[in-house]
């Protein structure tokens, strides 16, 4: 019966001011809306690196020659050659779906009028499934065209588009490539950009391995890529392929050997190191917010003195005043809070709804806005509840 009684009291003595009642609660709105926000725009961004970097290659292990000793001048036999390559197959087994190299040589083109130098990278059947390409339009490289030596190509999109006009119109055309015409097959695209900084330039002609090393004089690999099977996997098979390339020439010469697994984890430590200070500035406005319920509570207190005088006169203890006071300050602070959670959770599902966007929205923020919101209500409405239940009954009655 008191509980009922006492939020029957809270919400009048609420509603008799309501403009401060409404201001009080605006920081509670303002905290739980930004700590909602910011741990969904965080998970957002999170994904999204996450997929970028992920979308250049599932469980991608990328190998290049870097350099030979100081002593030791470079030599053609330092570089990594196909025989690698099929090396690594037969070694690493099953643990890789594939492994695969790319060999990069340049020709001039005509295009749009005017010659332009175009890459011309040469791989296998396994290139596209290792590097995540997309197919726009025709087929890929197949084990036959690589072994019979085929004369066929795949284009860029751009590449296409510039040769063209279209990924369709690309289809069936013969393009002359150091003096070789080749029929092209395919158009592509990679599915996550990586804007020239891989063997893929925005004008790239793909042909079989065994095709262009006719007009390549030096066998450089550069680079080989492996596919493992399993994401547990990624690190020793990458130890084993570093050994393996060293094993196979001369000491001195060096291997680049990396995998994603380490741009990944720095991707996640700066989402979440990111996520921490947006937190931790949503959980200082959140202490405002409290500091400013304390403070009006105080002055609730002292405009209600002569109140809770005649109420520990007729008989109420200081223990039911205690919870009065801090039952209104809890009020304010869940009312702010649910506000500010509807606030958060909406504008996401208004992304989501209105721009098609898919933004996760994460269940635990919203339990931790909630509780936050309760506890700063209780942690900030002590000390004027406290005030409140040790004034003395005649000294409060005689208060103007």
């Amino acid at each position: 019966m008191f509980l009922a009684e006492a939020l029957r009291f809270s919400f009048q003595a609420l509603k008799a001011n309501r403009v401060r009642t409404l201001l009080t609660g605006l920081g509670l709105v303002i905290g739980n809306a930004s700590v909602i926000l910011v741990v969904t725009i965080s998970l957002t961004s999170r994904e999204y690196i996450l997929e970028q970097i992920q979308g250049l290659g599932s469980n991608m292990i990328y190998a290049y020659y870097e350099a030979g000793s100081q002593t030791a001048t470079q030599v053609e036999a330092d570089f990594i050659k196909w025989a690698d390559v099929e090396a690594a197959r037969r070694q690493l087994g099953d643990r890789v779906l594939a492994a695969t190299g790319v060999m990069t040589n340049y020709d001039r083109l005509r295009i749009e009028g005017r010659e332009e130098d175009v890459a011309v990278i040469g791989s296998d059947e396994h290139y596209p499934a290792v590097r995540n390409l997309v197919l726009l339009a025709g087929r890929f490289l197949d084990p036959s065209d690589v072994a019979l030596r085929q004369k066929v190509a795949l284009l860029t999109e751009t590449l296409a588009r510039r040769l063209y006009g279209n990924q369709q119109a690309a289809l069936g055309q013969v393009l002359k490539i150091h003096d070789l015409r080749f029929t092209v097959i395919g158009t592509f695209k990679e599915k996550v950009q990586s804007y020239g900084l891989s063997e893929l330039a925005p004008e790239t002609a793909l042909i079989p391995i065994t095709v262009i090393r006719y007009f390549t004089p030096v066998e450089r690999i550069d680079p080989m890529y492996i596919q493992v099977r399993e994401a547990a996997q990624v690190e020793a098979v990458t130890a084993e392929l570093r050994q393996l390339l060293e094993s196979r020439h001369r000491a001195g010469a060096r291997y680049r050997v990396e995998n994603l697994t380490a741009i990944l984890e720095a991707a996640r430590q700066i989402a979440l190191v990111l996520t921490l200070v947006l937190v931790l500035v949503s959980a200082i406005a959140l202490v405002i917010s409290g500091i400013g319920i304390m403070n009006i509570m105080l002055v609730t207190v002292t405009e209600r003195t002569r109140e809770i005088g005649v109420r520990m006169a007729v008989g109420a203890a200081r223990r039911d005043v205690l919870q009065q006071f801090l039952l209104e300050a809890v009020l304010i602070s869940l009312s702010g809070g649910v506000l500010g959670i509807l606030l958060g959770v909406g504008i996401p599902l208004s992304a989501r709804y209105l721009a098609g966007v898919d933004i996760p929205i994460s269940r635990l923020s919203i339990v931790v806005a909630f509780a936050v919101s309760f506890l700063v209500g209780l942690v900030f409405g002590l000390l004027p509840a406290s005030r409140a239940a040790r004034l003395n009954p005649t000294e409060a009655l005689r208060y103007e």
